[in-house]
């Protein structure tokens, strides 16, 4: 499989709580991400001025300036740049005060790193996906996969995806021989990993393998407690 090499994620963090925010931004870092910490959002707000993020999490209860506000400006200066609020607050209220400001998810304390990571990552493949067209095709054996138009070909035959079934064969394919990791997969197509969904994904992988055993050197294993891993000798893109 080929990959290119990413730049690192340029992360604003901003969290008045001194140890949590020194914690996530190690946290962060040892995962690969750039992280730039602020204790308030005045200070955010500045940081972000400038320089150059690709993402910014957000706490929203802040000395100077709330994380709502420090949102909102953000906006005037930049639209598209995804944003994650944290809170200790669970009401309804605030949380669809945040997604009305344009935040792209809401997490409330306490919440796990690792969490917070799958939902970065999430983010940032949906906001890579809609700025390259990288990936758009792959060759998977003997198979043509058009990310695009959502067809598996197979000489003259075409199999026309559902757009879940094309969201994951593109996860599968973005991990070929490696594991797919299943909490991840769930969080970026499905967002929530909860029962019900993760029941839904398995009824899909059935589908990709019916989809797919015309080519009997292609398999996806289950690999128990992880995830899956799609088996391919080849992927090309």
């Amino acid at each position: 499989m080929k990959k290119e090499i990413e730049e690192k994620v340029q992360l604003l963090l901003c969290e008045d709580d001194e140890n949590l925010g020194m914690l996530l931004r190690e946290y962060l870092q040892a995962k690969g991400y750039n992280v730039t910490l602020s204790p308030d959002g005045e200070d955010g707000y500045k940081k972000f001025i400038d320089g150059k993020f690709d993402l910014c999490v957000l706490d929203v209860m802040m000395p100077k300036k709330d994380g709502f506000s420090l949102a909102q400006d953000i906006r005037l200066v930049n639209s598209d740049v995804p944003i994650i609020f944290l809170t200790a607050k669970a009401l309804k209220e605030d949380i669809l005060e945040g997604f009305k400001i344009g935040a792209d998810d809401y997490i409330t304390k306490p919440f796990s790193m690792e969490e917070l990571v799958l939902r970065i990552e999430a983010i940032m493949r949906r906001v890579r996906g809609k700025k390259t067209k990288e990936c758009n095709v792959y060759r998977i054996g003997k198979f043509t996969f058009d990310t695009q138009k959502q067809l598996l070909l197979l000489g003259d035959k075409q199999t026309k995806l559902t757009t879940k079934e094309n969201e994951l064969l593109t996860l599968l394919c973005c991990h070929a021989n490696e594991i797919l990791q299943r909490d991840f997969a769930l969080k970026a197509i499905w967002i929530d990993d909860n029962y019900f969904n993760a029941r839904s994904m398995d009824v899909y992988i059935t589908k990709l393998r019916k989809h797919l055993r015309e080519d009997p050197q292609i398999e996806i294993i289950n690999i128990h407690g992880k995830g899956y891993k799609l088996i391919t000798p080849e992927i090309e893109i």
